[in-house]
């Protein structure tokens, strides 16, 4: 049976690619289609290209290239070719292949598939007006298409410097889009645009269908936003095939679902929570991030959610993304996080918070194996109750922190070290004196001397001694804590604690 997104292509001929700038930060719309594109590479056992659009030379830095090579192998996503691993396409910087683009350009024009467009912006802009004001079609008119030489020698003796506008077909430009379906866009509604301008320097519309044909990209997965630049690129890939560039086959195209903020608002790279880097800095894992965004128009199966990269790239089907626009909601997020940090062997876990407690100044970088025991001893207690990384630092830290560094939060004790909150910490700390240091024994002598003793609530016989020790409201269990904290320890912060109730 032929698969209807191969067409005649072998499984392992497929070859898509991801082209990020490296003029910016990766988005979470940018991460969904590397995501897209690598899962279905790794679907069919194809391969993932990476090639980056750096022709905007006044915008790139050293750090963007680096930044990018980082993000994508902290993401997992790895590339088969492209800057740093190598290929036989390459070069893969856009910004290396400039001879190229001018050889495919000269042998267009030579073939009568390009011309010259010597056109003012000013003449642009008035037949743009008149032709709006008549109710007509208000892209490019053809004016230079069938030029005279005497026209184009007139236009040369005026010093005008032409651009280079490719030849459209007289007729409607049809697509089977892997994500909607047949697309049709009509000739009069499509006019020949610009592949280079004036000053020689050219543009996205020529230099991504080249590198696609040249690279013999297969498919081509993006965001709908470019889906009106698709009939241009196809007539491209076409133009191309006739002059014998590349393999003479046009991708096969995806396009993508928006992803949606706030307001039902596309999500912009300005946005609170689309750039990659404040989910490293929170501690967000890979695979939960990953997890979430593939849940932004595809889905594994109605009734689940959560599923490894593994899972998800047994599943894929480009076939499956819904075309309907995509929500990104920010507690869903964490909440897909949380589930796969309760996935995490307790030992990674561990590992996984020592960078952010070592951040904060906690632990060292390499902590002491007494420092790891303790941290490992700890993990059971706060694994389901922490959504990310960072929240290690208030739920940990206290464990590690000496005594002259040791703070309380000032609302928590402005909440709870009040009243008669030094009577419970002088009982607590008597009934810890003497007993043996294990949880169970703890438990049994501050409720003996707390609720029995004293006849208080739970919350408020337990409040005073959570606080106290670990300077927090909330808090891994407090027996736990305290044995693994050790009697010297607290028993000391249950003094300190004394100091500062009002």
């Amino acid at each position: 049976m032929t698969d209807d997104v191969l067409g005649d292509l072998n499984p392992n001929e497929v070859r898509v690619r991801f082209p990020p700038s490296p003029t910016g930060l990766l988005t979470v719309g940018n991460i969904r289609s590397a995501l897209f594109n690598w899962a279905f590479a790794r679907h069919y056992g194809g391969k993932l290209v990476l090639r980056i659009e750096d022709t905007d030379t006044a915008r790139n830095t050293e750090e963007g290239y680096r930044y990018t090579y980082d993000a994508l192998r902290w993401l997992g996503l790895n590339w088969d070719e492209g800057p740093e691993v190598g290929g036989d396409f390459g070069p893969y910087l856009q910004s290396e292949r400039m001879d190229i683009y001018a050889d495919v350009v000269a042998k267009l024009l030579a073939a009568g598939k390009a011309y010259h467009c010597y056109c003012s912006q000013e003449e642009l802009d008035q037949r743009r007006e008149a032709a709006r004001t008549s109710g007509q079609h208000s892209g490019y008119d053809g004016h230079c298409r069938n030029l005279t030489p005497e026209q184009v020698q007139a236009y040369v003796d005026e010093g005008r410097r032409p651009v280079v506008r490719l030849r459209l077909p007289d007729r409607p430009i049809v697509f089977d889009d892997l994500v909607r379906g047949e697309i049709t866009f009509l000739p009069e509604n499509l006019g020949d645009y610009v592949l280079v301008r004036a000053n020689g320097y050219p543009l996205y519309p020529l230099v991504n269908p080249v590198d696609d044909a040249l690279m013999e990209i297969t498919h081509v997965l993006r965001g709908e936003d470019l889906l009106p630049s698709t009939p241009r690129q196809i007539a491209l890939y076409e133009a191309l095939a006739e002059i014998g560039v590349g393999s003479g086959r046009t991708p096969r195209f995806g396009h993508l679902p928006f992803v949606m903020g706030e307001g039902n608002k596309r999500l912009s790279k300005r946005d609170k929570g689309s750039g990659l880097g404040e989910y490293v800095e929170r501690g967000f894992l890979p695979e939960g991030l990953l997890n979430y965004l593939a849940l932004l128009g595809w889905s594994i199966a109605e009734d689940r959610d959560v599923f490894t990269m593994d899972e998800m790239v047994e599943a894929f089907d480009i076939r499956k993304v819904n075309s309907n626009s995509a929500r990104f909601d920010p507690k869903k997020c964490e909440a897909i996080n949380a589930a796969h940090m309760r996935l995490l062997p307790q030992d990674e876990f561990a590992a996984r918070t020592i960078p952010f407690l070592a951040r904060a100044g906690v632990l060292p970088a390499e902590p002491s194996d007494e420092q790891l025991a303790v941290l490992k001893a700890a993990v059971p207690l706060v694994q389901e109750r922490m959504n990310t990384l960072d929240e290690s630092v208030d739920m940990l830290g206290f464990l590690f922190v000496d005594d002259a560094s040791f703070t309380v939060d000032p609302d928590a004790a402005a909440k709870v070290l009040t009243g008669d909150a030094n009577a419970v910490l002088d009982a607590a700390a008597k009934a810890l004196a003497d007993v043996e240091w294990t949880t169970e024994a703890i438990e049994a002598a501050l409720r003996a001397s707390l609720i029995d003793g004293l006849g208080l609530k739970p919350k408020n016989a337990f409040g005073p001694v959570r606080v106290a020790i670990s300077g927090r409201r909330i808090s891994p269990p407090l027996f736990e804590s305290l044995e693994l904290l050790g009697r010297e320890k607290s028993l000391r912060r249950l003094e300190q604690a004394r100091t500062i109730t009002s």
